[in-house]
């Protein structure tokens, strides 16, 4: 069972949701809005090859700050990792990040297949994201960019994320720790490896 506005609204004035910053102008009848943040991870194209997953080869990334009132240009056919201004999360509820039909029109992608957040997994999330127009798309830092909702479970879980959680980190973080940038707790090596500091 999906959560109402009305319980959304709850939600978070009981504490069950962890949702900040939080609007009323971004609740949705049965969904909440969240917006982009101004950090973004690309690719360094000319760092690699070929990905391969299995001997961990991933091209160097390189992480962009775009200031408000400024704007990043997605071109065609690129992919690059964007993240939610929001951080959200709740020890009850199954959240699953969901794009907005007005930018799927235009060919924005929003994620690619990791769209379910946990129960104990309290976040800003990596927004994947993808432009299949053939023509540039700009991406300004505060848009709305991606909705939730919120689904009840049919009884509590019996391990939560917080104790069985794994990121699938190699040279693109999944996870941003809130107020710290992108990575902040790993660097990376010259092959485009992961090792902490």
């Amino acid at each position: 069972m999906f959560l109402s506005d009305k319980d959304i609204k709850a939600g978070v004035e009981s504490g069950i949701i962890t949702l900040t910053p939080f609007t009323e102008k971004q609740l949705q009848p049965a969904s909440y809005d969240i917006r982009l943040s101004n950090t973004f991870i690309v690719n360094e194209p000319h760092t690699a090859s070929f990905i391969d997953i299995e001997r961990g080869v991933f091209p160097k990334t390189q992480t962009v700050e775009v200031a408000d009132g400024q704007e990043f240009v997605l071109h065609p056919g690129v992919s690059i990792l964007g993240y939610s201004k929001e951080k959200f999360g709740s020890d009850e509820f199954l959240i699953e990040v969901n794009g907005k039909s007005s930018l799927a029109r235009i060919g924005l992608i929003v994620h690619n297949s990791a769209s379910i957040v946990n129960p104990g997994h309290f976040l800003n999330i990596a927004l994947e994201l993808c432009n299949l127009n053939n023509v540039p798309i700009i991406l300004r830092p505060h848009m709305l960019i991606a909705q939730l909702t919120f689904t009840t479970l049919s009884s509590h879980t019996k391990r939560s994320y917080k104790t069985v959680g794994r990121y699938h980190l190699n040279n693109i973080a999944g996870y941003v720790p809130p107020k710290s940038g992108p990575l902040s707790k790993r660097k990376t090596t010259q092959k485009g490896k992961l090792k902490k500091k």
